[in-house]
């Protein structure tokens, strides 16, 4: 498990020849960075009288970015664990109409897990997101820089994730489905972008702005 292994290792088994660790992984990694560096933002806000009135606000952060961070590295783990079966598949026979039929299926079927995998860590990547959002305006002003380094974390993750939902789709069968997945993608991308975008320019403008 993911959580369990050190930077170092885990780095060096995504570097390696091996087909897993891949994006995937590494874009759940970068979501549950982003969740725990929210997480260090409420922390460094709770407990401090200038920040009374959002104490509760920051309480319940705190707990939603813990849960997401377990969530996405637990994604790691899965996106790991879905993609074997599907390169197993890859490689059953079709010498008979039979096998060709139980091959279609097969793939159909891992395909499908192959994509639902990445597109739940967009959807917590894009709550993770909604979090950054509110301790950018709220959370404290000594943490602001690092609420803009979370958001790129999420940001990447987003951005990343959505790859491997693409590359499986377009190898279904079942196009229906696919344009399903596909812009169902196509919405999370475009709302945590902006998102992100906006939040990181806030960020910006106010890191610049304290030069002053």
């Amino acid at each position: 498990m993911i959580a369990e292994k050190t930077i170092g290792k885990w780095t060096e088994e995504l570097a390696s020849k091996e087909p897993v660790p891949g994006g995937g992984g590494a874009s759940a990694l970068g979501g549950a960075l982003g969740a725990a560096l929210g997480q260090m933002v409420a922390n460094l806000t709770v407990g401090k009288k200038r920040y009374a009135d959002v104490e509760e606000t920051m309480q319940q952060s705190l707990i939603h970015l813990r849960t997401l961070q377990e969530e996405l590295l637990a994604l790691a783990d899965q996106d790991a664990e879905v993609f074997a079966p599907l390169a197993k598949a890859y490689g059953m026979p079709t010498e008979s109409p039979e096998q060709k039929t139980e091959k279609t299926r097969v793939m159909e079927e891992r395909l499908l897990a192959a994509s639902l995998v990445p597109m739940q860590m967009m959807e917590k990547a894009s709550d993770v997101l909604n979090i950054l959002e509110e301790l950018e305006r709220k959370g404290s002003r000594m943490a602001v820089s690092d609420v803009g380094v979370a958001v790129q974390f999420a940001r990447a993750a987003l951005l990343g994730a959505v790859m491997n939902v693409y590359i499986n789709t377009k190898s279904m069968n079942n196009r229906e489905k696919a344009r399903e997945l596909n812009e169902k993608a196509r919405q999370l991308i475009a709302e945590g972008v902006k998102k992100a975008d906006e939040v990181y320019q806030r960020v910006q403008e106010r890191l610049i702005g304290q030069e002053r």
